[in-house]
């Protein structure tokens, strides 16, 4: 072999073992995931669940060092509207995540409308109770059965009725109301029950038939009500928290179980920091100071509306709240419901909950 060739094959040795480092090297993982992870979601930007997935979004590009970057796209526009194909649409992989709301994934998993049973949960602490205990894990592994992840629980929040009409302190108040609801089945049983014209349409058509006076009033959390600023429409708000909206960050599961571990760890720990500050976002102001100190002392963040009730009243809209009798009889009126959703839900999720909130 000539002192050449001896050469070459040294140079050729050198240039294989390099491209093995690089192919191996952490520096080339980028090339190994998508330039772009779609996150589709129901809401705008402006809206806390908006704020909590634009969160979500740096810190993953934060934890992952860049390699993953994920796109929202707002207003359910990868879905052409049609919010409740959301679950479907990441399980089968068209879209790669969601930061959903529970109600329109509960098509899909119907585990999800333990959290629209009406009157319920009723509190923030039962409601943690929930997602942090059994309960959570539960429609956690449902969802793993449907080729989802669930990551993190984050909030939509207690939904609140108003309308333009009168105060709703009982269940005769709501006779003969026409009102706006979710179009889940479940939501129109329990306004029917309580006397109510429930109809279901899209937020832009319900506005103006708020201002034709064709419909009533509508209901949706504080989160919802402040930046679509209802007080133009509807003079009267009950605080009432009939049922609670929670947001699950999840991911196509074949997807993420190809990440590797420490790409999953920080996505994982991106969905649990970003649901923190967007529940504080939801509950700042009607929790006491806990949120509002969350948000200021976690993440240097300061409410634009610290105390979303004054506010209400200060834009002439009448704030209610029910007494315990008060509520006793929104409970009893909706009880019959139970016979007819429970079974559909689940018996032993149902009895899960139950415990989960039982806990001290």
């Amino acid at each position: 072999m000539t002192k050449k060739s001896s050469y070459l094959r040294f140079i050729l040795v050198i240039v294989l073992c390099l491209s093995v480092l690089v192919l191996f090297s952490p520096l080339s993982e980028a090339g190994k995931y998508k330039k772009e992870y779609k996150m589709t979601l129901n809401v705008g930007p402006q809206f806390y669940w908006g704020m909590g997935a634009i969160k979500f979004i740096e810190l993953v590009k934060q934890k992952t060092n860049g390699q993953i970057n994920i796109k929202p796209y707002y207003g359910s526009s990868l879905l052409k509207g049609a919010q409740l194909k959301s679950p479907q649409m990441v399980a089968k992989g068209v879209i790669d995540l969601a930061y959903e709301s529970t109600i329109n994934s509960s098509p899909v998993i119907p585990e999800m409308n333990i959290f629209s049973l009406p009157f319920f949960i009723n509190n923030f602490e039962n409601l943690d109770k929930m997602e942090n205990g059994e309960t959570g894990k539960a429609i956690f592994k449902a969802m793993e059965k449907k080729g989802l992840v669930g990551l993190a629980w984050a909030e939509n929040g207690f939904r609140q009725v108003t309308n333009g009409k009168r105060a709703i302190k009982s269940p005769e108040d709501l006779k003969g109301l026409r009102l706006r609801v979710v179009g889940s089945p479940i939501f129109i049983d329990t306004f029917r029950k309580l006397g109510a014209d429930p109809v279901n349409m899209n937020w832009g058509d319900a506005v103006t038939a708020f201002q034709q006076g064709v419909v009533d009033g509508q209901e949706n959390p504080v989160g919802v009500l402040i930046p679509v600023q209802i007080w133009q429409y509807h003079k009267y708000t009950t605080f009432w928290n009939y049922l609670v909206d929670p947001v699950i960050i999840y991911w196509n599961k074949k997807e993420f179980d190809a990440f590797p571990k420490d790409i999953q760890k920080a996505i994982r720990e991106a969905a649990v920091e970003s649901a923190r500050f967007e529940k504080a976002l939801c509950r700042a102001g009607l929790d006491g100071d806990k949120s509002l100190n969350i948000l200021k002392n976690e993440f240097n963040y300061t409410m634009k509306v610290p105390d979303p009730v004054k506010h209400m009243e200060s834009k002439g809209m009448t704030v209610t709240f029910l007494s315990d009798d008060a509520r006793n009889a929104f409970i009893k009126a909706t009880r019959p419901l139970y016979d007819k959703w429970v079974p559909k839900i689940g018996e032993d999720l149902y009895k899960k909950a139950k415990a989960d909130m039982e806990k001290p």
